[in-house]
């Protein structure tokens, strides 16, 4: 149809300056010529943005829809409030003329770019359109992406990207890896200037992936969505390993394996409402403060359940995530990464209006024990947080980090190190809570007072030691008059007093206060300054 409607224009265009040239000189025919001329070119203008809406044309929408997609446009108005959509360069082509591509050439070029509003702010979207020759990415697609990364830099805006592409487009060699390049290259000047989202919803191959690892959150769409260095085909001829999409690059493999990405959803529609949900927790640049809404839930109500949260024995899991819930307003936590390294828990949520990050052990596996994962998790995390002003509540029960050789082996020193260093370098408003145990260099790592955290608290339940009493005592005493021993040193460390009279923890409080006190120093703590020393930049342990 659009291409009907693209010949028809271009022959009343030729007709009209046939006429024209025929016709006598004179006001009126120069007059009329004007205007005939006008209408032609609008039809033309009409006919190209039809074709452009139709990306690559109806039978490649139905396939779309056959797969249990959207299309790239569906996905934007989805995204977006409704009529806010502004897109760029909707005529935009390539000028690639070898393998024939001079005769196959779509208005926008397999890339919707543009700038809407979500919940009433701003925010700046790609929306690659695989019915457009895969998605694959030429040099005006990338020109097309990098417009728009520029403009959310220049007016300090999120980046929202909406990934459906085969990788590089063959035919145009190195125009396209020049293109990809040219992203990465705003994807790095970019970070921690303005929030970068990526939302894989097919297919993302090669090196595509890099500018979705680069951005600070990636979410997948289940069963529809893979990322991957090489495809199936490739690892089969040079490993021979066989092994599907799903298994190599699916979403499973990315939330709950190799960490590569912070969230899946069921399907496209899902994906995208629960992004606006996400969306509302961030603020819009590094120059913004974090977003604050009406809140409902009384920031001074008590919380009596947490009184009797904690087991009395020391050893006995409890979930961390029902504490979280009972503090954050009505509670509502948007948990990132929820089934990778869950010894560890990260994610947002408000405290009386107020965006939050949340930082905690678990106690319900692995005891809460820190390890490689938990660690890399949580770092990037709280970097993330301190690079946009969000401040980081940190509710701690950690019996140290995971021994043994595998860890060893594989850098947990190195690894450990990284939430070391994102907790000491932020400058944003930190709060702890010590719910039970905080053994160890652990303890240090987890946003204690030595890192310069603000307002440290510890409930009665809490331990603040170098280890638990039974190791401890096995090595004073050598297994000599051990429950004697192990008496005494629960009576001088298994309780919160060691670390309260050293100014170590601002205070013991009663766990049903916690969302109070944490409301109350939000709040003083809103206009805190603190810089670090000029640096080029850190050398964290990479």
């Amino acid at each position: 149809m659009a291409a009907l409607l693209w010949r028809q224009s271009t022959f009343v265009t030729r007709q009209v300056a046939l006429q024209c040239r025929n016709r006598p000189t004179n006001v009126a025919n120069a007059e009329y010529c004007s205007a005939a001329l006008m209408a032609s070119v609008k039809a033309k203008i009409d006919s190209k943005r039809q074709q452009a809406l139709l990306g690559g044309g109806q039978k490649r929408i139905d396939t779309q829809h056959k797969k249990g997609k959207l299309t790239a446009r569906e996905r934007i108005n989805l995204l977006l409030d409704p009529g806010s959509f502004k897109e760029y360069d909707m005529f935009a082509e390539h000028d690639c003329s070898d393998f024939g591509m001079e005769n196959k050439k779509f208005p926008g070029d397999g890339v919707i770019t543009g700038h809407g509003t979500i919940s009433g702010r701003l925010a700046f979207v790609f929306s690659q359109d695989f019915t457009v020759f895969g998605g694959s990415l030429s040099g005006a697609h990338a020109k097309k992406v990098c417009k728009v990364m520029d403009q959310a830099m220049l007016v300090g805006a999120p980046v929202i990207g909406l990934n459906d592409s085969g990788g590089a487009r063959i035919q145009e060699g190195v125009e396209s890896l020049a293109g990809y390049a040219d992203i990465f290259q705003r994807n790095v000047m970019s970070s921690g200037v303005v929030p970068q989202i990526s939302l894989i919803m097919g297919p993302c191959a090669g090196g595509a992936v890099y500018s979705p690892a680069l951005t600070d959150f990636t979410f997948m769409v289940k069963s529809t969505s893979y990322l991957f260095i090489t495809g199936p085909d490739v690892v089969k001829s040079e490993t021979n390993e066989d092994v599907t999409q799903e298994q190599l690059g699916g979403a499973k493999t990315h939330t709950t394996t190799s960490g590569v990405a912070h969230h899946a959803f069921e399907n496209d529609v899902l994906a995208l409402l629960q992004l606006r949900k996400f969306f509302d927790f961030l603020p819009l640049s590094n120059q913004d403060p974090a977003p604050i809404r009406v809140c409902e839930d009384p920031r001074d109500r008590m919380v009596p359940a947490l009184d009797t949260m904690i087991p009395h024995a020391s050893n006995k899991p409890y979930d961390m995530k029902e504490v979280i819930l009972a503090i954050c307003d009505d509670r509502d936590f948007f948990e990132i990464m929820p089934r990778y390294a869950k010894n560890i828990v990260i994610g947002f949520c408000r405290m009386n209006g107020r965006t939050v990050g949340v930082v905690a052990n678990q106690p319900k596996v692995a005891s809460g024990c820190l390890d490689i994962n938990a660690s890399v998790k949580g770092a990037r995390f709280v970097r993330f947080c301190d690079a946009f002003n969000i401040p980081v509540v940190t509710y701690v029960d950690v019996p140290g980090f995971l021994p043994g050789t595998n860890q060893e082996y594989n850098g947990i020193i190195r690894h450990g190190a990284k939430l070391l260093y994102a907790f000491a370098e932020a400058t944003i408003p930190k709060i702890t809570v010590i719910t039970r145990k905080a053994y160890g260099g652990a303890y240090d790592v987890m946003s204690s007072k030595h890192l310069r955290g603000d307002m440290n608290y510890a409930w009665p339940t809490a331990e603040v030691a170098v280890m638990g009493a039974k190791g401890a005592v096995k090595i004073i005493f050598r297994g000599q008059q051990a429950e004697e021993a192990e008496k005494e040193y629960i009576d001088k460390f298994a309780n919160p007093f060691p670390a309260a009279v050293r100014g170590f923890v601002d205070d013991i409080i009663e766990p049903h206060t916690t969302r109070k006190r944490i409301c109350d120093d939000l709040d003083f703590l809103a206009t805190k300054k603190q810089r670090n020393p000029w640096k080029k930049h850190g050398n964290i342990p990479l």
